[in-house]
C-alpha cells in the first residue's frame, strides 16, 4: 500500500496544482452566487454528479460536483467556505502540494465510483473527509461551537466517525456504498491511524470513568 502511495506521489508531484483549495472554494462561491443572483439558470442543475446523465454524454459532472456550495444561506457560505480554505490550507502546508492534491483526487475517484454504483454522488462525504484529515493531522486544533464553546476536532471527528459507523450498520446499501467509496482517501491515508486514535480515546474515556467511580466509593 505505501509503495502504491509513493508511485501515485510521484506522479502527482508532475501535475499537482497549487493553492488547490483556492480555486475549489472560489468555484464554490461563483456557483453560489449564480445561484443567489440568478436563481432561473438552476447552475447546480448542471453541476451535480448523477450517473444517467454522465453516460449520456454530461462528462463535466464528474468533476463539476465539487464545486456544488455546502450550504444554501448567505450567512452561513462564508464560515463553510473560510473552514474548507483553512483546512484545506492547513493540510497542503503539512504534506505538501502533491500529497493534498493525491489525497483530495483519490477523494473524488471514490466519489465517482460511488456514483457509479448508487447512481448519484455528492461532495458531501469529500467536504467530511477534509475535515476527518485535518483533524488527524491537527487534533487539538480548536473550533468555536456555536460561536462560544471551544472544542478540539478530534472530538467532533470521532462524532463523526461514529455516525458514519452507524449508518453503515443500519442503513441501505447504497448508503453502505456512497460511504465506503467516498471516504476512500482517508481509509488509504488514515485507516490504521484513525482506529488508533478511536482506540486511544474510547481507554482514555474508560480510565476516567473508572477513575470517577472509585473516588465516589
Amino acid at each position: 500500500m505505501k509503495t502504491a502511495l509513493a508511485s501515485m506521489e510521484r506522479w502527482f508531484r508532475r501535475h499537482s496544482i497549487r493553492n488547490l483549495m483556492t480555486y475549489v472554494v472560489g468555484g464554490m462561491l461563483v456557483v453560489f452566487l449564480m445561484d443567489f443572483l440568478l436563481p432561473s439558470l438552476r447552475l447546480e442543475s448542471w453541476l451535480y454528479l448523477n450517473w444517467r446523465l454522465v453516460m449520456r454524454g454530461q462528462v463535466w459532472r464528474l468533476l463539476t460536483f465539487v464545486l456544488l456550495p455546502p450550504s444554501s444561506s448567505l450567512v452561513w457560505i462564508i464560515f463553510s467556505l473560510y473552514f474548507y480554505w483553512l483546512i484545506g490550507s492547513a493540510l497542503e502546508n503539512h504534506w505538501g502540494t502533491a500529497r493534498f492534491n493525491m489525497f483530495y483526487f483519490v477523494g473524488i475517484l471514490g466519489n465517482i465510483l460511488s456514483a457509479a454504483i448508487t447512481g448519484s454522488g455528492t461532495n458531501t462525504y469529500l467536504n467530511l473527509s477534509l475535515f476527518l484529515a485535518f483533524a488527524a493531522v491537527y487534533p487539538n486544533f480548536e473550533l468555536m461551537l456555536f460561536f462560544f464553546l471551544p472544542v478540539k476536532v478530534k472530538y467532533l471527528a470521532l462524532l463523526d466517525v461514529v455516525l458514519y459507523a452507524w449508518n453503515l450498520i443500519v442503513g441501505p446499501w447504497s448508503v453502505r456504498a456512497a460511504i465506503v467509496f467516498s471516504l476512500l482517501n482517508v481509509i488509504l491515508f488514515f485507516g490504521g491511524d484513525l482506529i488508533s486514535t478511536i482506540r486511544r480515546e474510547s481507554s482514555y474515556w474508560k480510565t476516567r470513568a473508572n477513575f470517577r467511580r472509585a473516588m465516589r466509593r
